[in-house]
């Protein structure tokens, strides 16, 4: 069987103390193993001093799993989890400077963002900004479109995912107390 079959995206959730030099470790962990990071988003979490990060990477199974064992040994590293797309939601934002100088292309933009569900979140005489969360795919359909009007600039945030139900990130794979020198416990 040919390995680059076995390799896709693989989602990993993280929570993570919110301190200095975190995020290094992480990316530190993930260059040394060879692998490239193609997504990345952190953010708070109902605690303050834990953050979630969203990570996407293209691996196969053995090689996620490693990846996932190593980022548990980590000390700041509270869980980890692996997300798969059958019991997870998925979002990213997109923010698309396209542009718009006559009012008849800004009323072709705007039109195009109504389809798409995109929100218009800046008018200059020249430009039109929109803003629009969603899936990989629709982000990507949107952009395709707006080529025919010039994109001016694209920030994307990379991928956001919590799985469905009463399922959490909470996996208690460390054992009580094992990194936990001092430090609330999730």
């Amino acid at each position: 069987m040919d390995k680059m079959q076995d390799i896709r995206r693989q989602t990993l959730a993280l929570l993570v103390d919110n301190e200095p030099g975190v995020l290094s470790q992480i990316a530190r962990l993930f260059s040394r193993k060879g692998y490239n990071i193609e997504a990345f988003a952190a953010g708070p979490t109902e605690n303050p001093g834990v953050t979630r990060i969203t990570i996407d990477v293209l691996a196969d199974e053995p090689h996620t799993e490693l990846l996932c064992n190593q980022l548990r040994k980590l000390y700041p590293v509270h869980s980890v989890k692996r997300l798969n797309t059958g019991n997870s939601i998925y979002r990213e934002l997109m923010l698309i400077k396209v542009r718009a100088d006559s009012s008849e292309r800004r009323n072709d933009v705007i039109q195009l963002a109504n389809i798409f569900r995109a929100q218009i979140i800046d008018v200059s005489l020249e430009t039109l900004t929109l803003g629009m969360t969603g899936d990989a795919e629709k982000m990507d359909g949107l952009e395709n479109i707006m080529n025919e009007f010039e994109v001016l600039e694209i920030a994307r945030t990379g991928v956001v995912a919590i799985e469905r139900g009463k399922a959490t990130i909470n996996d208690k794979s460390k054992e009580s107390g094992e990194f936990n020198y001092g430090k609330n416990v999730l």
